[in-house]
């Protein structure tokens, strides 16, 4: 069963395309519900709230020890969440869970928010409409680590063999294609 962290944010939106592709998934607020998933989907919103409410809710050691035996796809602020990003400020503590870092809000206020159509050639999606909002940039990365840009330069989303993360929305149009990448590659049912 795949679980979606639903502590704050867009999870409601990341259950419906779950539901679309007739995926099992439960809604994740405790360890009880975790200890019922075999992956996991960290989604976008607050990242210093999301970080609060994982030590309030005491996931966080939780969330660490699941990320060794089970893969965790991070949107956005589970992608902040999942960087081994040093201090964030704001009250955000990282699960440290991926070789990469970042910086938060990159792109720009709410008011910078925008959407590309991007090709992930690494990832064999083309035409993706990548919807960036507050979204936090890369910064380094594991050489190891699979990676996609916007752009030349701009890493957006990783996939380092047994985890994702992406800076952007996938939750919020239509497009399945990556959610269904990160089944298929990562979750046993």
């Amino acid at each position: 069963m795949v679980g979606v962290l639903a502590l704050q944010g867009d999870f409601y939106k990341h259950k419906s395309i779950l539901d679309k592709l007739e995926v099992e998934s439960i809604y994740v607020k405790n360890f009880k519900d975790l200890r019922r998933t075999n992956a996991l989907i960290i989604p976008g919103g607050e990242s210093s709230v999301l970080s609060m409410l994982i030590d309030r809710y005491s996931l966080r050691d939780r969330l660490i020890k699941y990320s060794q035996c089970f893969s965790i796809f991070g949107t956005c602020a589970g992608m902040i969440m999942m960087s081994r990003t040093k201090k964030l400020g704001h009250n955000v503590e990282p699960l440290n869970i991926m070789d990469f870092t970042i910086s938060r809000n990159s792109w720009g206020p709410q008011i910078n928010s925008f959407e590309k159509e991007v090709d992930f050639k690494n990832f064999k999606i083309s035409k993706f409409n990548a919807i960036f909002i507050r979204a936090p940039k890369v910064l380094k990365f594991n050489n190891n680590i699979k990676v996609d840009y916007i752009g030349r330069k701009e890493a957006v989303i990783l996939d380092d063999g047994k985890h994702m993360a992406c800076s952007f929305h996938p939750e919020l149009g239509q497009d399945i294609r990556l959610h269904k990448y990160f089944l298929n590659k990562f979750y046993n049912e």
